[in-house]
């Protein structure tokens, strides 16, 4: 018992630093693709090198906050997990960080991308849009005021 609160000790501290980024694999889709209870869960797709993901994630966060008990606000990087420096900081600056965030943990993005939406050629910004009734609704590229309307 000794030795394994000596452990836990010891990883304490990493474990507090590695924030809210979490690891994706494509074992863990299914579960992100399943319809919430009420409402609607946005995934919003993003990357490092994407010029619209910035205000995609501003007008998101926006319009989940104006409807906290609807939308569930899920954030997925589709970059490595290996970045998680990198994307941790990038969430930070962007006032993101305190939503539940992934990234992608495998070798074949494309897989990960093909189980998410099999419509979806990997372009980013990307949302998806899964409602409690099933029904689902994808759109890439920089959202217009029309689209967010559309999603409220």
């Amino acid at each position: 018992m000794k030795c394994l609160l000596l452990i836990l000790a010891l990883f304490a501290p990493v474990l507090a630093v590695a924030g809210p980024l979490q690891p994706l694999a494509a074992a863990d889709v299914p579960a992100l693709l399943q319809p919430p209870a009420h409402g609607q869960r946005i995934i919003a797709l993003w990357a490092l090198d994407c010029a619209y993901c910035e205000p995609n994630l501003e007008a998101l966060v926006a319009l989940q906050r104006a409807h906290p008990k609807d939308i569930e606000l899920l954030i997925v990087a589709t970059d490595s997990i290996e970045q998680r420096d990198t994307i941790e900081a990038r969430l930070r600056s962007m006032k993101v960080a305190d939503y539940p965030t992934r990234a992608y943990a495998e070798a074949s993005p494309e897989r990960i991308n093909f189980l998410l939406d099999p419509q979806w050629g990997g372009e980013t910004p990307r949302v998806l849009v899964i409602r409690a009734d099933g029904s689902r609704l994808g759109i890439s590229g920089a959202l217009t005021p029309a689209q967010l309307q559309r999603l409220r």
